[in-house]
């Protein structure tokens, strides 16, 4: 089974790379952030024909999320629980029924936090609160859950190819970073690391031509639980998705596990 990530950056502009990255891997399951779409716009037709069934938690202009899938949805929720009067729309769950059970895929675009020292960080670090609390409560469950997505984060200076160009940004601040690995310390597996220890970039930066120099950062992670990180295969990053034209300035991360 291949269930893959992807901040899209627009559903509308990228909607034909989009369509033709399904139609050439097709992924089992495929989660997507940032679409930037109000659930009617979105296009559940196109994607539909393709043999897909489609849940989103959308809103107009920015955020939202989508979760795209070969399988039939089970359970659909929307939201992170803990804080009524937030209105972003950041977290989209399914639940999936594989030989012997469920699997659990909960797709995430956590807020990116800058500039610090401003109530954008101090939204980031609170949603992260709550998502440790939510991960716990799922964990309680021992089910495989993949909590995956753009986690605006950058665990370690191996993620980064000039980390220093990044001390101090919300995406590599220390509070983001302890809040990353108390994820890690509830039991979840950083599945990129689990398969490699070499550098691998998802992001590039359009305003700075982080591309075109080469100067990438991993943002976009699969976080697993024990009962998925004993059914990961192999986690790719598809890298040449960045060098198309018109690209989002992430690219898809497909891990593959035996379910």
């Amino acid at each position: 089974m291949r269930i893959a990530t992807w901040n899209i950056n627009g559903v509308k502009a990228r909607q034909g790379l989009l369509l033709k990255w399904l139609e050439e891997e097709s992924p089992d399951i495929a989660c997507l952030q940032e679409i930037k779409s109000v659930d009617e716009a979105f296009p559940r037709l196109e994607i539909e024909a393709m043999g897909y069934n489609v849940e989103t938690f959308g809103q107009k202009s920015w955020n939202g999320v989508a979760i795209l899938s070969k399988r039939r949805f089970d359970e659909v929720t929307r939201g992170l629980p803990g804080d009524d009067g937030d209105e972003q729309s950041r977290l989209i769950e399914g639940v999936f029924s594989v030989e012997g059970g469920v699997v659990r895929v909960c797709c995430i675009y956590l807020p990116n936090g800058n500039p610090v020292g401003t109530d954008k960080f101090t939204y980031k670090l609170g949603w992260m609160d709550r998502l440790l609390t939510f991960v716990e409560g799922r964990l309680a469950l021992e089910e495989p859950f993949i909590l995956l997505g753009d986690y605006n984060i950058i665990p370690a200076a191996i993620d980064a190819k000039t980390p220093e160009n990044w001390v101090g940004d919300a995406l590599f601040r220390p509070e983001s970073a302890e809040r990353w690995r108390a994820l890690l310390n509830l039991g979840m597996t950083d599945a990129l690391r689990a398969v490699t220890d070499e550098p691998s970039y998802t992001f590039w930066d359009f305003k700075t031509f982080g591309w075109d120099r080469g100067d990438g950062i991993r943002i976009d992670h699969l976080l697993l639980s024990p009962q998925a990180a004993d059914r990961l295969e192999d986690v790719l990053v598809h890298k040449e998705q960045r060098g198309k034209e018109k690209p989002s300035d992430h690219v898809p991360v497909v891990g593959e596990f035996a379910f």
